[in-house]
């Protein structure tokens, strides 16, 4: 599965709480910065009603537009329905991050509004919101903190961590981060199977279960209604490609919002959340289309700095922050390298490949040897 969601003991949450609001970092200098800076982005909250429903109509209308003409494509060859499929399942990723401004109380204004669109768009984004919601608040308290991964987050190790694996531990992770189980095989059963199973979750979550029992219900009458409408064969050529390309568009996007070089981890001690949110979240910077489809999640660093903001006022306030630009900026060629990197070195304070990880290991070893003798 490529992205850990699991729920740990040590959730910073309550199951009433909302997506918790930025705080300050905790040394001075990092802490002026971010008041300043803070400042500013306040500018640019704030939802405004009808560009959020225009935003919200027009991509409906786009991903219904793509479904029909799959349809219409049907007669005249499977593939030219699964060509149509690319751009069908780019509408369903642009729903899903809609789906995401309402967890953060971005898209709208009212709580109501945002809790009532995102359970909705769950039937189509097959996320259960109010445990996804949870969830992805414990991911952005805790971006790159070392001690704190787990939750929300693609796994990964550090090298010291990967030497203390057994064989079969390390195969299982180098199975784990190959580009074809996290962006492939993995998106389809962790969106298709794991977000059904309530008991993924702890017991006292009572509200993120229901949550879970709640979007199932709604998926059952999305397929059967559609089973019914098309046929059940005919539906399930038609969706699954759907579904099945904008989880894994979706989770390499995910990926590569932090995991890429140079970023930043950090142990509790000295984790900062200002330099984790410009330096430990990527700008993702995608021709205008693909920037559009995305719904501006490339600007991921602005998000985790304040993720109120609702996304199509991110651009405005990149260009208004010089600030902002510090962020490691990745194109999409080096979007898709990013892949390539598998663990932590905490020496070298970047992400390396298996391959340069057989030296950082055997330096790990000398110095472990060195110090035992001493």
């Amino acid at each position: 599965m490529p992205v850990r969601m699991e729920a740990s003991a040590d959730t910073r949450l309550t199951p009433s709480s909302r997506p918790p609001d930025i705080g300050l970092p905790a040394d001075g200098e990092s802490t002026a910065r971010w008041r300043t800076l803070r400042q500013g982005l306040s500018a640019h909250r704030g939802a405004r009603l009808y560009r959020s429903l225009y935003e919200l109509a027009v991509t409906l209308a786009l991903f219904a537009l793509g479904w029909w003409c799959m349809w219409l494509c049907l007669p005249y060859g499977y593939w030219a329905s699964l060509l149509v499929g690319v751009p069908t399942a780019g509408m369903l990723v642009r729903l899903f991050i809609l789906q995401h401004d309402c967890g953060h109380g971005a898209l709208f204004a009212s709580p109501a509004a945002n809790r009532l669109t995102g359970v909705l768009l769950s039937a189509l984004t097959l996320t259960p919101y109010q445990c996804w919601r949870r969830q992805h608040a414990q991911h952005h308290a805790t971006n790159g903190q070392l001690d704190h991964r787990g939750v929300g987050d693609v796994t990964m190790h550090t090298v010291a961590e990967y030497a203390e694996l057994s064989a079969w531990q390390r195969w299982q992770y180098r199975v784990y981060r190959h580009p074809l189980i996290l962006f492939g095989i993995g998106p389809i059963l962790y969106f298709g199977l794991l977000q059904r199973l309530p008991w993924r979750v702890p017991a006292h979550w009572r509200d993120e279960r229901l949550s879970i029992h709640g979007t199932n219900v709604l998926l059952a009458i999305v397929f059967v209604s559609g089973a019914w409408a098309l046929g059940t064969t005919t539906f399930l050529l038609l969706h699954l490609p759907v579904l099945t390309l904008a989880a894994s568009a979706g989770s390499w996007l995910f990926f590569v919002q932090h995991q890429f070089n140079p970023t930043y981890w950090q142990r509790d001690e000295g984790w900062d959340h200002f330099q984790a949110a410009i330096d430990g979240s990527s700008y993702l910077d995608l021709p205008w289309p693909l920037r559009w489809i995305t719904a501006n999640i490339g600007y991921h660093h602005i998000h985790h700095l304040d993720s109120r903001i609702p996304y199509y006022a991110l651009p405005s306030c990149h260009e208004t922050h010089p600030e902002l630009r510090r962020a490691p900026r990745l194109t999409l060629w080096e979007g898709l390298r990013c892949s390539r990197l598998k663990l932590w070195d905490e020496d070298a304070r970047e992400l390396i490949t298996f391959r340069q990880a057989k030296s950082a290991l055997r330096n790990l070893q000398l110095h472990r040897g060195k110090t035992t003798k001493c």
